[in-house]
C-alpha cells in the first residue's frame, strides 16, 4: 500500500477513465476479468504513488506495465501476494499506466479491480491510440507466444517465460498500427491436441471453456484475421501414434466460415509454421493445402501465408521477430492491405 506520508483512495475498475482493449468478462463492470493475452488496460493519472488493484486470481497471470515510458513486470500467482503491483516515487505531474497481460488465458485470469492513488490525485482517460485498424489472431501456443522466453529446453511450470509481448501475432500488429486481439490457447487443434477440446468450441467464447458464454462479437469488428492452426494435430496424434485427423480439411473449412460468418467484410489469412509440423509435416501439409484451396476457390478475401522459419522446440522471442518481419514483408505487398 501507499507510504502512511500519504492519504489514499480507491479508484474503481468501473470509472469511465479507464480504457480496456480485447476480450473481458464483464459481468461485473467493478471486477473485469482479464483473460486472454494480448489484453489491455490505460489509464492516466497524476500523483507519485500508483497501486494496481486485483482479485480472485486463479493459476498464473503476468503482466507487462508502463509507466511512463518505463516497463515492468507485474506477477500475479493463486495464493500468494502480488509482485510488483505497486508504484512510487513517480514525481509530480499526469502519468500514464499501460498493462499487457503477457500470460495466456489458459495458464490463468484475475479481476482487475481499478487503482489506488493519493487522495489529491486524479485518474484521466488516456488519450485515443489512433489505431488504423484491427488485427484479430487465432491460433495455438505458437500464436500465444508461449516458452520464447525459455533457455534451452520448454518449461510449462512458470508462465512468466511465455510473453505475448513478444509474439509474432503483437509484433505484426504493431507494425501496422492495429488494435490487437489474440484468441489462442496452447495444444489446441482443429480436431485434435494436447487440450480436450477442438477450436471451433474456444473461438468465439469469453474463457477458453466450450462451457464459457458466447462472447458479443458485434462489438469489435476485426479488419484482417489470422488463423494459424494444425501444429497440435500432427504432433498429438504422431505421439498417439494414430493418422492424421481425416476431417482436418471440412473442419479447418467449416471452422473458417463459421469466423467469415461473424464478419463478413474482414479478410482472412490462414497461416502455417513456426514450429516442425506445420512447415515440414507432409501429414499436415496436404490437408491444409486442400483446406485453403476450397477456402479460396469460394470466398475471395481468403489468402494464405506460410513462415518458412521454424524450430524444433517452440519459438524464442527471437524467431518471433523473424517470422513477424515476414509476414509483415508479405503483407506490405496484399492489396487488401491498401499499401500496393
Amino acid at each position: 500500500m501507499p507510504s502512511p506520508a500519504f492519504a489514499a483512495i480507491a479508484v474503481s475498475a468501473a470509472d469511465p477513465a479507464f480504457r480496456y482493449e480485447g476480450r473481458f468478462d464483464t459481468t461485473d463492470a467493478t471486477a473485469p476479468v482479464v483473460i486472454w493475452q494480448g489484453s489491455r488496460i490505460a489509464v492516466d493519472f497524476e500523483g507519485a504513488v500508483l497501486e494496481l488493484r486485483f482479485s480472485d486470481v486463479k493459476g498464473q497471470v503476468f503482466f507487462d506495465a508502463t509507466i511512463d515510458g518505463r516497463t515492468t513486470r507485474v506477477d500475479l500467482r493463486e495464493g500468494r501476494d502480488p509482485v510488483g503491483a505497486r508504484f512510487g516515487g513517480l514525481g509530480p505531474g499526469r502519468h500514464s499506466l499501460r498493462l499487457f497481460k503477457r500470460s495466456e488465458a489458459a495458464a490463468g485470469t484475475v479481476a482487475f479491480r481499478g487503482v489506488t492513488v493519493t487522495d489529491d490525485a486524479k485518474v484521466h482517460a488516456p488519450a485515443a491510440p489512433g489505431y488504423a485498424l484491427r488485427m484479430l489472431f487465432l491460433g495455438d501456443s505458437i500464436t500465444v507466444g508461449a516458452n520464447n522466453e525459455d533457455g534451452a529446453e520448454d518449461q510449462w511450470d512458470d508462465r512468466a517465460t511465455h510473453n505475448n509481448a513478444k509474439s509474432y501475432a503483437r509484433l505484426t500488429a504493431d507494425a501496422f498500427v492495429a488494435d490487437y486481439c489474440n484468441i489462442a490457447v496452447s495444444g489446441m487443434g482443429i480436431c485434435e491436441g494436447y487440450v480436450p477440446f477442438p477450436a471451433k468450441n474456444i473461438w468465439d467464447r469469453v474463457h477458453p471453456s466450450p462451457d464459457s458464454p458466447r462472447a458479443d462479437l458485434a462489438t469489435w469488428t476485426p479488419d484482417v484475421i489470422f488463423l494459424n492452426y494444425g501444429e497440435n494435430d500432427d504432433s498429438f496424434t504422431t505421439s498417439e501414434n494414430r493418422p492424421f485427423p481425416a476431417t482436418f480439411t471440412a473442419e479447418y473449412v467449416a471452422l473458417v466460415r463459421s469466423v467469415r460468418a461473424a464478419w463478413p467484410q474482414a479478410q482472412i489469412v490462414i497461416l502455417r509454421g513456426g514450429m516442425f509440423g506445420g512447415s515440414q509435416s507432409e501429414r499436415l501439409r496436404g490437408p491444409w493445402e486442400a483446406a485453403v484451396a476450397e477456402l479460396e476457390r469460394t470466398d475471395a478475401k481468403v489468402a494464405h501465408f506460410a513462415f518458412e522459419h521454424w524450430t524444433p522446440h517452440h519459438p524464442r522471442a527471437a524467431d518471433h521477430a523473424i517470422m513477424a518481419d515476414a509476414l509483415i514483408a508479405w503483407l506490405r505487398k496484399q492489396a487488401f492491405m491498401g499499401r500496393e
